[in-house]
Order: structure tokens, then C-alpha cells, then sequence
């Protein structure tokens, strides 16, 4: 299956006509290891980067370096900030639960629309990730809940299976990567990997069986308890950020 972040990435996210191919490549492979890097945290939200820094992590030149660092900024990992530079995104708490308003409603909407238009084989092609997750080491210690973007995320296929590309276009190019930093780092870990994973079965069986109204239902009560849940973690961290340390 065609992945649709490779649809969707569009004149924001291509590189420059200019660029050339070696340079393109290398700043396709720089632009996955910092946008892995910044969704595991390895990045933290809010630290500051800099081209010279990044150019001796990577081992990589300015030119490719510089078009990995646009296509960033394009998907809302880092933005620039005046007098600064460039720096990891760092939601607010208001802006993170704005955000997860937003996908609560349009994912459930999604759901809705997989169960009325998913094909069998599409059905069979989530229950297959599905598969691929439950064999995770992290899963199944119950640690965490790591999943890969693409076709390798359940969320991105359901939304796929809405056969809607206004959605398609919302959620899988504008909000798609900053909605996975934060679900990856404050929701796919703690007590909820677990839960995640049973509620995404009971997702694909509403879907499945056609029923478009629980679907919908399921996905609300989904992205919600992952919304609670990214929200007390997110405070927590605040809260443990603002105590003055001991030493």
C-alpha cells in the first residue's frame, strides 16, 4: 500500500528543485533520524538546535542538513523563534488540549467513515498492524505502545479508510507528526498501552461489522482517555520542571 504521508507531503515538504539528488537523499535520511529523534524525546520539547551542533551529531554538511530542518519546520516539529533560532516545538497546555480536541473530533469522524467505506482488505490490513503491534517487546511488557508512522500507525490507517481527503489532508499532513510527538511521548506509556491496544481491537471489530454510529463512539472514548491521560502526564512533568531542585 502506498504510504499517504508520501501522498500528502506536498510543495511544503519536497525538497528544493535545486537540491540535488545526493543532497536530497542525504537530507531524507537526517530528516527520519531527527523526526524519530524529536517523537522518542531524545530531542526534548523546547531544547534549542543549531545547524553547526546537528552537522556534527549527523556527520552531515549544511546543505542537506538545512532542507531536513525545513521539512521540520513544515510538519510543526521545530519552529524558529525570533532572536533565538531554532528550537523542538513546545505546546502549551492549552494549545495540547486544543489539539487533542481536535483530533478526538475528527478521528471519531474518521472511524465513523472507515466503517461505512473500508474495503475487507483494508480490514485485513489493520488487523495485520495490529498483529505487527502485539509482538512488540515493549507491548507486551506493558511498557510502552511504540508505533511507526505510516501504514505502521493503526490511527493513520483508519483515517485512510475514511476514503476522505479533507481528513486525509487534517490529519495525516497538518497535525499527523505533531499529534504523534505527543501521543508517543505522554500517552503510548504508563498504564495505557494496554487499554490502547484492546480499545483499537474493538475499534476495527465496530468497524468491521459495519456498525458506523459505535465506531464513532469508540474512537471519542479512545482519543479521550489518551487526552486525560496525556494531560496529567504533561502536568506532572510541568509540575516536576517548575520544583526548584534540591542541590
Amino acid at each position: 500500500m502506498t504510504s499517504l504521508a508520501t501522498l500528502s507531503r506536498s510543495k511544503a515538504d519536497s525538497p528544493s528543485d535545486q537540491a540535488s539528488p545526493e543532497v536530497r537523499t542525504l537530507a531524507e535520511r537526517v530528516f527520519h533520524q531527527l523526526q524519530d529523534a524529536i517523537v522518542r524525546g531524545e530531542l526534548a520539547p523546547g531544547s534549542k538546535i543549531t545547524e553547526p551542533g546537528l552537522s556534527k551529531t549527523y556527520g552531515i554538511s549544511r546543505g542537506p542538513l538545512r532542507e531536513a530542518m525545513r521539512r521540520l519546520e513544515a510538519h510543526r516539529l521545530i519552529e524558529r523563534v525570533p532572536h533565538v533560532g531554532a528550537r523542538v516545538v513546545k505546546l502549551s497546555m492549552k494549545e495540547l488540549l486544543e489539539l487533542f480536541d481536535v483530533r478526538e473530533a475528527l478521528e471519531s469522524m474518521a472511524a465513523r467513515l472507515a466503517a461505512e467505506h473500508m474495503s475487507a482488505e483494508e480490514i485485513k490490513g489493520l488487523r495485520e498492524v495490529l498483529a505487527l503491534h502485539e509482538g512488540q517487546a515493549d507491548l507486551k511488557r506493558g511498557e510502552a505502545y511504540y508505533q511507526r508512522e505510516g501504514d505502521l500507525d493503526f490511527h493513520y490507517r483508519i483515517v485512510q479508510g475514511s476514503h476522505n481527503k479533507m481528513l486525509m489532508n487534517l490529519l495525516c499532513d497538518d497535525l499527523y507528526y505533531l499529534v504523534r510527538l505527543y501521543r508517543t511521548q505522554f500517552s503510548a506509556s504508563g498504564k495505557r498501552p494496554q487499554l490502547a491496544f484492546v480499545e483499537h481491537h474493538r475499534i476495527v471489530d465496530a468497524i468491521e461489522a459495519g456498525d458506523a454510529e459505535l465506531a464513532e463512539l469508540l474512537m471519542r472514548r479512545h482519543v479521550s482517555a489518551s487526552r486525560a491521560n496525556v494531560a496529567d502526564r504533561y502536568a506532572a512533568v510541568l509540575e516536576q520542571q517548575s520544583t526548584p531542585s534540591a542541590d
